[in-house]
C-alpha cells in the first residue's frame, strides 16, 4: 500500500514513520510512505502557499494552486483509491474506517494548516474527509500519522502475529479484555487463575466476558 502525504511541514512526519511497526512495514516493502513538501509546488517567489481569505476574517487560507499541481503530478504516475483531507469537520475516524482503507492500494492524504484550505480543493480533488476527534490541532500532520499507523498495522505481513490486530479493541465493537504476563504473583497481586489453567475454551470465554463487562462500564455506546 502506498501513501502520499502532502504537507507544508514534512519534517514533522519524519519521526512517526521512522520507528517501530511503520518502519518495519516499509523495510519489508509492504507499505510505502512518501511525504511531499507543498512549497515545492508553489509558483510564488517566496514559496508561499497561503493568502488572506476573501470576505475578510482572521487567519490565512491555503491556496489552491500548489495542492492542484501536486495532486495532478501524482495522478499522472498512478491511480489513487482515495484523496483524503484531514479535517476536524470530516467523518470521525474509527476502526471500521481503518479496516476499509487497509485494503486500498494508493492513497493521497492532504494536511491542512493555518485557518484551512481553499474550499475548491475539497470540492474538486478530495474524495473523503476524516477527523480524528472533536478538537482542533495546529495542522493535519499528526492526524495523518495517526491515520497511517492505524491502517498499516492491519495490512497482512506487517505484524508478526496477524491475529493480534483482529483481537484489538473496537474490532468487534468491544474493548479488549485485560492482559497479563510474568510474574504470576507480583507482591501479592496475582494473575487470574483461569489464565494459568491451560483450558483454552474457558480462557476464551473469560476474555469475552471481561471484554463485554469492560465495554459496558467504559463505552456502553459501542454495544448495540
Amino acid at each position: 500500500m502506498r501513501f502520499d502525504i502532502i504537507t507544508v511541514l514534512p519534517g514533522l512526519l519524519e519521526s512517526p514513520f521512522a520507528h517501530s511497526i511503520l518502519q518495519r512495514a516499509q523495510k519489508k516493502g509492504i507499505a510505502e510512505i512518501h511525504v511531499h513538501n507543498l512549497r515545492d509546488y508553489s509558483s510564488q517567489k517566496q514559496k508561499s502557499v497561503d493568502d488572506y481569505p476573501y470576505g475578510g476574517g482572521s487567519g490565512m487560507v491555503m491556496t489552491i494552486e500548489p495542492f492542484a499541481k501536486c495532486i495532478t503530478a501524482l495522478k499522472t504516475e498512478r491511480d489513487y483509491d482515495e484523496v483524503i483531507f484531514m479535517s476536524p469537520d470530516g467523518e470521525t475516524f474509527n476502526q471500521k474506517i481503518a479496516n476499509q482503507l487497509s485494503i486500498q492500494t494508493n492513497v493521497i492524504i492532504l494536511c491542512g494548516h493555518y485557518k484551512g484550505i481553499d474550499q475548491r480543493i475539497r470540492d474538486i480533488f478530495v474524495t473523503r474527509e476524516i477527523s480524528i476527534g472533536d478538537y482542533v490541532l495546529s495542522g493535519g500532520e499528526l492526524p495523518a500519522a495517526v491515520l497511517v499507523d492505524a491502517i498499516v498495522r492491519l495490512i497482512p505481513g506487517v505484524l508478526s502475529d496477524e491475529t493480534s490486530a483482529l483481537s484489538d479493541s473496537f474490532q468487534d465493537d468491544m474493548l479488549d479484555a485485560p492482559v497479563y504476563t510474568r510474574p504470576a504473583d507480583w507482591n501479592g497481586h496475582k494473575v487470574p487463575d483461569i489464565l494459568l489453567s491451560g483450558n483454552t475454551p474457558e480462557v476464551e470465554k473469560w476474555r469475552f466476558e471481561q471484554a463485554l463487562e469492560r465495554t459496558r462500564q467504559r463505552r456502553p455506546d459501542l454495544l448495540k
